[in-house]
Parts: structure tokens; C-alpha cells; sequence
């Protein structure tokens, strides 16, 4: 595979970014991850990073180098991670139970397929145009689909920011898979937070996704939406891949990953923690992340035993 890559997140005027981003490869398959911890509800950066370590955990596991069941995997996953967010929330005794939106995308053998809980996106873009964009779990868009409000309010209507599925609620998330597409080279996925598509309009985000590279767009988008929202800007994190396709051509190219010399059971992953909390203090610190790791793997075990 070849693709270009890049990511960003911005705190907004925010204490604490709640977003996390992150992706994993093989030498065939290409995970891409993007969560936004609900800020209605306590450590919401808690449930998002949970999220991201359950998920790219389990891609390890399961890309030998790829996923055999790509929608199978991505739904499961999905539910492992919603489960592990209410196990460390009893296991530690938190008073409020952290919640988080998620939207994930496998990419391999020339296709993709993705998922989601929430409003955090997905758009699928072909030089000028919006091939796929995942719909929003929330409740303008309830309503927006039974012709009960107007499409053009989606920046204005005061329903835009009630969600109505998301991982961590008492209630299992209803995850929502799109079918399998075909990329062609020059595609571009866009994962982003709702900080980034509230603050700019879609044609905004095309144009700067099919006029310059990924690693231009992507920190153009997020700081212009950044300074949209003043003082008041959400979080605002944004993850895209160029893809170039399956074959060696763009090997060498600036910018460009190329993951032919992995060996079958080699994988490279980048989930990182977003921007650092007041004072310089991540949300999590190592100690904590490896403990979590360490829970999240106990319980990715437990219920592998309990499926056979």
C-alpha cells in the first residue's frame, strides 16, 4: 500500500481536548481512528482514549496482515471498546459514566469500509466531490430524515450537538457500517471531530482537500477552524490519507508511506494522545495508559474465550 498521511488536533478554548486520533498499518491493511470525548459528561478524554487503544489493540490481533471480516471486525471492536469504557468506570469507581463519539476506518485491498457512533465524520472525496459522508447520530438529523427540519440548519439549529449514540451510555451503541468502496489513487479520507465540520462549511473542506496535499489541508483546516470559534472553539482534530493504491508507483514519493519491506506480522502504529492538559499534564500519564492497556487486554481475552 501507499498513502500520505497526516493529523492535527487543537485545544480550542477549552481546559482539557478530549479529542484522539490515531492510526495503525500492516503491509496490507490500514486502520484510521478518530474519537471526541463527550464534553457533556466527566473524562471524556477517558472513554476516547480507551476507544482508540481497544480498537487499534484488537487491528493488532486480527491484521496477519489483514482483516479477514473487515465490516465484522469494525463493529466488534467498536462494542469491545464500548465495554471496556464501563469496565474501567466500575473497576475505578467513577461517578459519572465517560462517554465518547467514535468513527473508524479499515482501508485494504484497494477498498474501504467504516464505522461510527456519534457525530465525529468521515468523508470520502474524489478531487471536487463528496462521494460518502457519515450521517450524524444526533438529533437534528433525526429529524432532518423525517423532513421535519431544514438540511441548510446543520450549522444553526439547536438540536445540531444532541446525540443520541455514542460508546460508554448504559445503553449499547448502535454502530452504523457503511459498505465496501472502492478507492481509485488521489481519494482522500477525512476523519474529523465536529469541531472542525461545525466551524467550516463542506464546500470549504472539499476545496481544501482537493487543491493541496494532506499534509497542507489538514493543519490549514483545523486552525482555521480553530480561530472560526474564538474563544469559544470546541477541541478540533482532523486525520486524512491520500490514497495512491496498491502497486509501487508512488514508492519513494515525498510524504508518501509505503509498507511493501513490512513482514507479514509487523505493524506500526501512531495512536497518540492529543494536546496535553492544563499545565502541561496529560489527561492520562504513563502509568495510568499502561494500566489501562493492561485492563483493555484482559477483557479483549475474557470475551475472546467467552465467543469460543
Amino acid at each position: 500500500m501507499q498513502f500520505s498521511v497526516y493529523q492535527q488536533s487543537h485545544i480550542g478554548g477549552r481546559k482539557v481536548n478530549q479529542d484522539r486520533m490515531g492510526y495503525c498499518f500492516t503491509r496490507d491493511s490500514l486502520l484510521l481512528l478518530l474519537a471526541d470525548g463527550m464534553g457533556g459528561h466527566m473524562n471524556g478524554e477517558i472513554a476516547a482514549t480507551i476507544a482508540l487503544q481497544t480498537v487499534s489493540m484488537m487491528f493488532r490481533m486480527q491484521a496477519r496482515p489483514y482483516v479477514k471480516r473487515p465490516e465484522r471486525f469494525l463493529e466488534e471492536a467498536l462494542l469491545q471498546a464500548h465495554h471496556d469504557i464501563q469496565a474501567y468506570a466500575a473497576t475505578h469507581g467513577l461517578p459519572e459514566m465517560p462517554r465518547t463519539t467514535v468513527v473508524a476506518c479499515l482501508v485494504q485491498h484497494n477498498c474501504a469500509v467504516w464505522a461510527h457512533a456519534g457525530d465525529s465524520r468521515l468523508y470520502w472525496v474524489r478531487r471536487n466531490q463528496v462521494l460518502a459522508r457519515t450521517r450524524d447520530h444526533s438529533h437534528f438529523e433525526y429529524l432532518v430524515d423525517r423532513g421535519r427540519a431544514d438540511p441548510n440548519e446543520r450549522a444553526t439549529h439547536p438540536d445540531r450537538n444532541k446525540l443520541y449514540n455514542c460508546l460508554g451510555a448504559s445503553s449499547a451503541p448502535k454502530i452504523e457500517l457503511s459498505h465496501q468502496v472502492s478507492l481509485q489513487p488521489g481519494d482522500v479520507l477525512l476523519l474529523c471531530s465536529d469541531g472542525l465540520w461545525s466551524m467550516l462549511p463542506e464546500a470549504e473542506i472539499v476545496h481544501r482537500l482537493a487543491t493541496g496535499s494532506v499534509v497542507q489541508a489538514v493543519p490549514d483546516m483545523v486552525q482555521m477552524a480553530a480561530a472560526v470559534g474564538g474563544a469559544q472553539a470546541d477541541n478540533t482534530t482532523a486525520l486524512a490519507i491520500a490514497w495512491q493504491g496498491a502497486d509501487t508507483a508512488h514508492a519513494g514519493l515525498p510524504n508518501v508511506i509505503s509498507t511493501q519491506l513490512l513482514g507479514e506480522d509487523m505493524v506500526r502504529s501512531t495512536i497518540v494522545e492529543a494536546d496535553a492538559a492544563p499545565g502541561g499534564a496529560d489527561a492520562f500519564g504513563d502509568d495510568d495508559i499502561e494500566k489501562a492497556i493492561a485492563e483493555i487486554r484482559a477483557a479483549i481475552e475474557k470475551s475472546s474465550q467467552v465467543i469460543k
